[in-house]
């Protein structure tokens, strides 16, 4: 078993996003792997990640949900191929779709956990849903829908 997450396969020219990417030195680089049929991951936010004191700005919660989901997305075709991430051609979805539902204010402080599940796999389309908890509740739910971006796409 690797300790490698599913952003540390994405191959160097995807791998400059903000919210999962390994290449962005000032970027959240947020890390999923599988925990069974759930993705995982737990990400801490920083004091400067504040809508008002004492919470989360939504915003980052958002990232947080589409950087996930679209890690899963990859993993999911990956696994649904019956291959290894580090194997070719790369697989590498985007956010097609985004919808977010924040149930609760989201404390600062604590680790966020979130849970993906693949509910749809078809062609160039995953979609995943998310569950974002914080101290045991769930504060945000997501759904991603995503597509795979086609080869030779962003690179130079």
């Amino acid at each position: 078993m690797t300790d490698l997450a599913f952003q540390d396969y994405y191959p160097d020219e995807w791998s400059h996003c903000y919210g999962c990417g390994r290449l962005n030195e000032q970027g959240l680089q947020i890390k999923s792997r599988w925990d069974g049929d759930e993705s995982v991951a737990v990400y801490t936010p920083r004091p400067y990640h504040t809508a008002i004191p004492g919470y989360v700005y939504g915003g980052l919660l958002a990232s947080l949900i589409d950087c996930h989901g679209t890690g899963t997305a990859a993993a999911a075709a990956y696994r649904a191929e019956g291959r290894p991430m580090d194997s070719q051609p790369p697989r590498r979805y985007v956010t097609a779709s985004l919808k977010v539902d924040y149930l609760r204010p989201t404390p600062l402080g604590p680790p966020l956990e979130l849970r993906g599940r693949v509910t749809e796999l078809k062609g160039r389309k995953v979609v995943v849903q998310i569950s974002l908890v914080a101290d045991g509740v769930e504060c945000v739910r997501g759904e991603v829908v995503t597509v795979q971006i086609p080869e030779g796409f962003g690179a130079s």
